[in-house]
């Protein structure tokens, strides 16, 4: 959160098994809209009540990022083993809704986070895959933020004032985690007098050794957390998202890292984003240019504008600016 009161919510998304197909996506006022289910296209029926601009993987329905014009965001995360739905009832198909599909249909239809809370219980939230299980994380202009994650087929909301989330395990679980690493401090660490020998730190930043670095979603979310609880606060939303993505820059991932028979990637990260949900604005960088793109919301008609999706990338190529010297 800014000074200003500008509330920047910031994410990547990680894919190592190839090349992530990634769109930005424009869903209109009024558009009409469905659900896909484990047997085809004849999920829910929904109207959109708010415009949206979302990023999407391999479809244009499956958002995994996004925010309305009123302010809300939400997106998902993989959530394999611990999350659980309710087993696909065909009888059910008219209320039914797939995970992929959850921030499409919380984007298009609500407000805020109580609103959804209200109507949660109207749709059955059901996997495309048995592999597909993911949580969610939604928040408001207020700052306010909240996790939804289901187990057992029940829905579950936290809310997030710690202002992170990974992947599995569970909210709860990262949260008490957190708790083995009470001493980690930004700075560096006093000088410590061992019998007679006196130990100095050896360089900056001693006060944080034991910081995790590898790449689990339990390490990250410990990394995540110091990175962003202990940022200095930045005036406006616009330093707020530049700030989010230097931060966000210490959790790409390099290629082979993940999968070591990928070569091909640029790097197992394909896109990070950064929402401002105060001034509706929706920026990513991808693998391939990480030249910061923006979307303004404010600029769009969602009365008039077509349904629509685009390639994150026009040309998967990273402009360098040339220094011309006199």
């Amino acid at each position: 959160t800014a000074a200003d009161g500008s509330y920047i919510q910031a994410r990547t998304i990680e894919w190592a098994k190839g090349e992530l197909k990634s769109e930005y996506v424009i869903i209109p006022r009024g558009e009409e809209l469905q659900s896909y289910t484990p047997s085809g296209l004849n999920g829910i029926k929904f109207t959109a009540r708010h415009g949206v601009v979302g990023l999407a993987v391999e479809v244009k329905e499956f958002i995994a990022e996004g925010i309305n014009e009123v302010g809300l965001s939400a997106g998902l995360f993989f959530f394999p083993r611990y999350g659980s739905y309710m087993a696909y009832d065909v009888n059910k198909s008219s209320i039914t809704l797939a995970d992929l599909q959850v921030v499409q249909w919380i984007l298009s239809q609500f407000s805020t986070i109580d609103e959804l809370k209200q109507n949660i219980d109207k749709v059955e939230i059901v996997g495309l895959a048995q592999s597909s299980v993911v949580h969610w994380r939604i928040g408001e202009p207020t700052g306010r933020q909240v996790v939804m994650e289901i187990v057992g087929g029940k829905v579950s909301f936290y809310e997030n004032t710690v202002g992170v989330l990974t992947n599995a395990p569970g909210f709860e679980w990262h949260l008490a985690n957190l708790e083995n690493y009470v001493n980690l401090r930004p700075g560096s660490a006093p000088n410590y007098t061992l019998k007679r020998e006196l130990l100095q730190p050896i360089g900056g930043s001693s006060a944080m050794l034991g910081l995790p670095g590898d790449f689990t979603p339990p390490s990250r979310f410990v990394r995540a957390a110091f990175f962003c609880n202990t940022a200095p606060q930045r005036s406006n939303g616009h330093d707020t998202v530049l700030q989010a993505f230097h931060i966000l820059n210490n959790f790409d991932v390099p290629i082979a890292i993940e999968n070591p028979d990928e070569k091909s990637l640029p790097s197992a990260t394909q896109w990070t984003s950064a929402i401002d949900l105060s001034a509706r604005k929706i920026y990513y960088k991808t693998a391939y240019n990480n030249s910061i793109r923006v979307i303004d919301l404010h600029t769009i008609d969602f009365e008039n504008v077509k349904y629509q999706s685009h390639n994150l990338d026009t040309t998967k190529y990273q402009p360098i600016e040339n220094i011309a010297i006199k």
